[in-house]
């Protein structure tokens, strides 16, 4: 049978590979802001939009499609032109677009659903009320399930999360993602009760004097301060740095910041002690930290002295 009308290519509205090269422009975009700021955040849920189409619009671009009102625009998607006048396409809301992937693809849980619906509705409340929506949201809150769900959402298209992120941030993504899967790590909460039981039976005035020592403690040790679960004082978490270290010139002088993932936490006031990735994130302390060093500039850049491994000549007499 002969066809007289013949599609042409699939728009960019629901072509899968540019709405795949808007979310790497988005996650790009996204690594350009430190992982605890508010930017972070709001440019996360606007590639995990556009990565979510990406995966519906791989397995047909149809499937985005909005047809309640009329169908010029399923008509449209499948590579055809619409005669209608005034037309313009109209895609299915996020939230339906979660709703068919989980229905589709086995791997894409409800719980996958349940976090996109939510992380993209903060970005509409960033966006379109006068809430703001990411402020103050941990990324130990939301990044172990961002990463996991876009990992779904990538292996559905045949690719990795080191080609979206970058070898970098796809290594931390992943002990993100396994360090939240790992249910054993959750005991480390009666650790922590047990700590806050010993501590609350202390004198109150044996608390303030601990309490003191263990800020003095803080500020003369290397690592990130933090509020001990237990007892509520200075401690401090200890990492590896997950990203080269940045440079900025101000005012005469270089600024050097690294980030950091912890893995060890201590608090010298009621004696908590921790170890382990999933066990701080079980209890909300694997949020990632920076690391700050203030470097004179004229001394940064100073060329090496050709001389220095060797002694100084003192053969005067």
């Amino acid at each position: 049978m002969k066809k007289t009308i013949t599609p042409g290519p699939t728009p960019a509205t629901c072509d899968p590979e540019a709405l795949y090269a808007k979310a790497e422009r988005y996650i790009q975009h996204m690594g350009t802001y430190d992982s605890d700021e508010w930017e972070y955040a709001l440019w996360s849920s606007l590639a995990l939009e556009f990565l979510a189409r990406a995966a519906l619009a791989n397995i047909s671009p149809a499937l985005l499609a909005e047809t309640d009102r009329s169908w010029s625009s399923l008509y449209h998607a499948l590579g055809f032109t619409p005669l209608e006048e005034k037309f313009s396409p109209k895609s299915i809301a996020i939230t339906e677009v979660f709703k068919r992937l989980s229905a589709i693809l086995p791997e894409f849980t409800k719980e996958h659903e349940s976090f996109g619906v939510v992380h993209t509705g903060r970005r509409n409340a960033e966006l379109h009320s006068g809430e703001l929506a990411f402020d103050g949201v941990k990324g130990s809150s939301w990044q172990p399930r961002f990463y996991q769900t876009c990992d779904v959402l990538l292996t559905s298209m045949g690719t990795t999360m080191a080609d979206f992120l970058g070898e970098d941030e796809a290594k931390v993504a992943r002990k993100l993602i396994d360090a939240a899967a790992d249910d054993s790590a959750k005991a480390v909460k009666g650790d922590v009760e047990a700590h806050r039981k010993v501590w609350e039976g202390k004198p109150a005035e044996e608390r303030s004097t601990l309490q003191a020592q263990a800020k003095v403690w803080a500020t003369r040790q290397s690592g990130h301060r933090v509020d001990c679960p237990s007892c509520a004082s200075t401690a401090l978490v200890i990492g590896e740095p997950v990203a080269p270290p940045t440079q900025k010139l101000d005012d005469g002088e270089i600024i050097e910041t690294q980030e950091y993932l912890p893995n060890q936490f201590e608090c010298v006031s009621c004696g908590l002690k921790i170890s382990g990735l999933s066990r701080l994130a079980a209890i909300g302390l694997s949020d990632r930290y920076k690391k700050t060093q203030v470097y004179d500039a004229a001394e940064y850049y100073a060329p090496e002295d050709d001389w220095s491994g060797y002694e100084e000549d003192n053969n005067e007499r």
